[in-house]
């Protein structure tokens, strides 16, 4: 960090307020309000939730699942509740005997609500224990927090319904049928007639996709700046990401929407941190807040583990009985969605990507089990296997051996033992989460509060003004001169520091991933030249080498970090580019400088992204294994 230092001072006038060419936008104010959505204040909640309501197919899907999800809640506490103190587990296993008469025993029946507690039983078991109503107490408080906001969120999604009904002339029956790019247009069209910002006159898919996506992309970039305490060396295992939702909802409520969070509002970060004369004040105040938060996760810990392990059983205790299998399934990990996630990449567009490339990471994830555990995971299923295949056979020829007890459990965790030995399971997401709310506080007190300095310093050089916008991260600006990577910039020529560029051409990227995603969207003079400058290029080497390309081998790995086609224009710019085989595009590069096509075939695992890094990017997923799922 100490070559970073020396970059800090340079930064504070290095960055306009606004991209090339907005400067000069006047602001614009209709004649009076003649619009429900005319000058809507906070637009950045507005266009998410247009934006939610769309990825929801409907107002009504969305309030089905938003109001299942409060029954859920319901559900996992009562039934857990029951199952502690209104249950005679002596009777449910046998242990004594229903009724007082041994004769009456052996004539009746013990059925399942034998076992149940008479509800005054059941009622005072629960008084006389503090914990449980402990429990209960702050369940009952957090549920009725839910459902405050659902009520809320119910009024204000049914505002949105309107807005899709009569301005955007989409009704909700159809919406299911409508691209996102269909939704945006419209919204962009609208503009003009409803003034829905007042700063500027027209809104084009980069504003709303920042208004969206603002601290999304924030995060993306300190994860491509590895500023987030995520990575460790541990002893034996080596190095290990460590990146869970209870870990990730922390970063987010320290720097970007918590009480005392950096930002005054959803759009604005506070003055104080763009400025660089108290750095170090606000450093020792943001280091304070991380370590109280950390202390209320630490107080919090057992509350948050019970309920992890309660969602968890009650979640996939049914998948993994059934398809014992599933639980050496793989899914993206989330650590791997923010490393390969592009700047302004909506969900459904990282979701499409990932999911066109899960095959192929699957196949290339095959090449890093461990000969060890391949070893031990073989003897274990051959011990396990042999157990399980005599009590299976005792089982078809006398199935009263079921009835021995503990039997079936046997076979069960035998069989489930032998199908994840046969998967080489070495790692399951599951566990990392149930672990979170354990390590959690120490991640926060002992880790990132050594960073707050770096996270003031970043969020002060990375943060811009944009017109008609408010401040966003300048990486999302995808300004190739200023952030880009000189491995991928034609000749050299970014203007970006070390400590200004994004790594492993994530500016680059995500500026061709946007340019396909939106063709209507007219980019900077830059970003243009850019654009230019690799379809020229690879339009003259495809050419070279489309005699050989059955020689080339094709680079799945590329083939998941590659964008998304543009369902509106699928001949657009950039698609052009990469329409002929990966194996043409995707061959290795010169060494030495590179322009952005050399860049681009360049780009391959073992270049671009750290050996260590290889299994962090897929988990083992229980359940099915859906494409792409997270």
């Amino acid at each position: 960090m100490a070559a970073f230092t020396t970059e800090y001072q340079r930064l504070q006038s290095s960055y306009t307020d606004s991209p090339p060419g907005e400067e000069d936008l006047l602001v614009h104010v209709a004649d009076g309000g003649k619009s429900p959505w005319h000058h809507i204040e906070n637009l950045d909640l507005f266009f998410s939730r247009v934006y939610h309501l769309h990825q929801k197919n409907g107002f009504l899907c969305m309030l089905l699942s938003e109001m299942f999800e409060l029954v859920q809640f319901v559900f996992v506490v009562t039934f857990t509740t029951f199952l502690v103190s209104c249950v005679d587990y002596d009777i449910l296993f046998a242990n004594k005997l229903v009724n007082n008469t041994h004769r009456e025993s052996q004539l009746i029946k013990v059925t399942l609500p034998d076992a149940f507690l008479p509800p005054c039983v059941c009622t005072a078991q629960i008084r006389q224990n503090v914990l449980i109503i402990f429990i209960l107490l702050i369940a009952g408080v957090f549920w009725v927090h839910r459902l405050v906001k659902f009520l809320y969120n119910i009024c204000c999604y049914w505002e949105i319904r309107a807005f899709y009904k009569n301005a955007l002339k989409i009704p909700m029956a159809q919406l299911p049928y409508c691209s996102w790019q269909e939704v945006q247009a419209r919204i962009i069209h609208i503009q003009k007639e409803h003034q829905i910002c007042i700063h500027k006159r027209e809104l084009s898919e980069l504003d709303i996709y920042h208004r969206i996506l603002r601290f999304k992309n924030y995060t993306v970039a300190m994860i491509n700046k590895s500023l987030l305490p995520i990575r460790f060396h541990v002893p034996i295992l080596g190095e290990v990401v460590f990146y869970t939702r209870g870990l990730k909802y922390n970063f987010e409520l320290i720097f970007l929407w918590g009480p005392g969070s950096l930002f005054q509002n959803e759009w604005s970060l506070k003055s104080e941190y763009k400025r660089a004369g108290n750095r170090l004040e606000l450093a020792q105040k943001l280091s304070t807040r991380i370590l109280w938060i950390g202390i209320t996760n630490l107080l919090l810990c057992p509350i948050i583990l019970i309920w992890q392990i309660l969602y968890a059983f009650f979640s996939y205790t049914e998948v993994i009985k059934r398809e014992p299998g599933s639980l050496g399934a793989r899914c993206w990990s989330l650590y791997g969605r923010c490393y390969l996630r592009h700047f302004n990449e909506l969900d459904h567009e990282l979701q499409s990507r990932l999911s066109k490339g899960y095959k192929a990471a699957s196949k290339y994830m095959n090449c890093f089990l461990s000969p060890l555990l391949s070893v031990l995971a073989k003897n274990v299923a051959f011990f396990a296997g042999s157990i399980l295949a005599v009590l299976i056979t005792l089982t078809v020829y006398d199935e009263d051996v079921l009835a021995v007890e503990h039997v079936l459990t046997t076979i069960t965790l035998l069989g489930l033992c032998v199908t994840v030995c046969s998967c080489f399971c070495s790692q399951v997401f599951i566990l990392e989460e149930l672990l979170s709310p354990i390590i959690t506080p120490f991640i926060l007190i002992f880790c990132l509060r050594r960073k707050s300095l770096e996270i003031i310093d970043f969020f002060r050089n990375f943060t811009v003004e944009v017109v008609g916008v408010g401040d966003t991260c300048s990486f999302a600006q995808m300004d190739v001169r200023q952030h880009g990577h000189p491995a991928w910039f034609s000749g050299g020529k970014t203007e970006a520091s070390i400590y200004q560029q994004a790594e492993d051409g994530k500016t680059e990227l995500s500026l061709m991933h946007f340019a396909i995603t939106n063709p209507r969207w007219q980019p900077p003079q830059d970003s243009t030249a850019f654009i230019s400058q690799l379809k020229e290029k690879v339009n003259r080497e495809k050419g070279a080498v489309i005699g050989n390309h059955s020689l080339l081998p094709e680079n799945g790995f590329f083939a998941s970090l590659q964008s998304v086609q543009s369902e509106s224009e699928p001949h657009s710019l950039i698609t052009n580019l990469i329409a002929g085989p990966p194996s043409l595009v995707f061959q290795r590069g010169r060494e030495g400088p590179l322009d952005p096509a050399s860049s681009l075939r360049s780009f391959s695992p073992g270049q671009n992204v750290p050996g260590s890094l290889h299994t962090s990017l897929l988990r083992n997923k229980p359940g099915r294994h859906t494409a792409g799922s997270g």
